[in-house]
C-alpha cells in the first residue's frame, strides 16, 4: 500500500465519497479545500487505486485539523485506515489538531489522544417567510477580508486569512456582514451544497445581530432547497435561532482536540465553517 498526497482530481473523488456518506458536501469545497493546504489531503492506494484518504490540514505551525477519514467500505477493518491516521498525525506533529467526529468514532479518537471539547449539531430544514434586509446589511467578499479577520481569530483559533479569503468569494456562494458606525459586528457565508445550501460560518457577537446575518444569507438563497447550520451545542442562543428559523436536528458530531485546546470565544460563534475544515 502507498500513501501519498492527493491531487485536486484526487480530492474531488474523496469528496464524492463523503457524499455518499450522507455528509453532503459543497458544491466547490473540493478546490476551496484544496487551496487551503495542497499537501494536506492523503490518500491510500493499493495497485493505484485510491482506497481511502485522510485530510491533515495545517494552519501555520500552530494549529491543523482532521476530516475527510475515509476508507471504501468493502475494506475497512483491514488496518488502512490506521496507516493513514499515523500518517496524518506525523504530518501535524508539534501542533494543536482538532476535529470533529461522528458518533462511532469518538471512542478511537478518544484513544488516540483527542479529548471532547462539546458537540456541534447539524441543523436543517426549509426556511419560509424571511423578514426584510436590516439596513445594516452589506454584501462582503475576498476585499473584506481584513476587516472580519479578528472576529474570525477569535472564533477559530488560527489563522486562515487564504482559506477564508477563497471561502467569502466562492462561486454559488453569498456572504454578508452586519456593519454598524463603520464596525463588523457579524458576517456570514452561505454555500450551495449536493443537496440545498450551507451557512457557515455565521459569526456575531449577539443573537441579533446572528439573526439578522442569517436572515441575509437565507434570502439570498431563495426557495433554493434545505438549510443547513451547523452550531456548537454551549452556544445556547445560536441552538435557539437554528429553532427559531424552523430548522430541526438531522446529525451531530464531536469537536475534540488533542494537545492544547484553543480558547474560542464560543458565544460568537452561531454557525461552524466545516466539519472537514473547521
Amino acid at each position: 500500500m502507498e500513501i501519498r498526497a492527493l491531487s485536486l482530481d484526487e480530492v474531488r473523488t474523496v469528496i464524492d465519497w463523503a457524499a455518499d456518506e450522507g455528509w453532503n458536501p459543497g458544491v466547490h469545497d473540493a478546490q476551496l479545500f484544496f487551496r487551503a493546504d495542497p499537501q494536506g489531503f492523503l490518500g491510500a492506494f493499493i495497485d493505484h487505486q485510491l482506497v481511502g484518504s485522510i485530510s491533515a490540514v495545517c494552519y501555520g505551525d500552530d494549529f491543523a485539523f482532521l476530516g475527510l477519514y475515509l476508507v471504501k467500505p468493502e475494506l475497512r477493518g483491514q488496518g488502512i485506515g490506521s496507516q493513514l491516521w499515523a500518517h496524518a498525525m506525523q504530518r501535524v506533529e508539534g501542533r494543536t489538531v482538532g476535529l470533529d467526529g461522528v458518533v462511532d468514532m469518538q471512542s478511537s479518537y478518544a484513544r488516540s489522544g483527542f479529548a471532547l471539547a462539546y458537540r456541534n449539531i447539524r441543523f436543517g430544514g426549509q426556511v419560509r417567510d424571511v423578514p426584510p434586509l436590516s439596513d445594516a446589511m452589506v454584501v462582503i467578499g475576498r476585499d473584506d477580508l481584513h476587516r472580519i479577520q479578528s472576529l474570525d481569530r477569535a472564533t477559530f483559533g488560527a489563522d486562515r486569512s487564504a482559506f477564508l479569503a477563497d471561502w467569502l468569494s466562492q462561486p454559488e456562494g453569498h456572504s454578508w456582514a452586519y456593519v454598524e458606525d463603520g464596525q463588523i459586528r457579524g458576517f456570514g457565508t452561505v454555500r450551495a451544497c449536493r443537496e440545498g445550501f450551507k451557512v457557515g460560518p455565521l459569526v456575531a457577537d449577539s443573537a441579533l445581530v446572528a439573526a439578522e446575518v442569517f436572515n441575509a444569507l437565507a434570502k439570498s438563497v431563495g426557495d433554493g432547497g434545505p438549510i443547513y447550520l451547523d452550531v456548537p451545542e454551549p452556544n445556547v442562543a445560536a441552538v435557539d435561532l437554528a429553532r427559531a428559523v424552523g430548522l430541526s436536528p438531522v446529525f451531530e458530531t464531536a469537536r475534540m482536540y488533542a494537545k492544547g485546546n484553543p480558547d474560542l470565544d464560543i458565544p460568537l460563534i452561531f454557525g461552524v465553517t466545516s466539519f472537514e475544515l473547521g
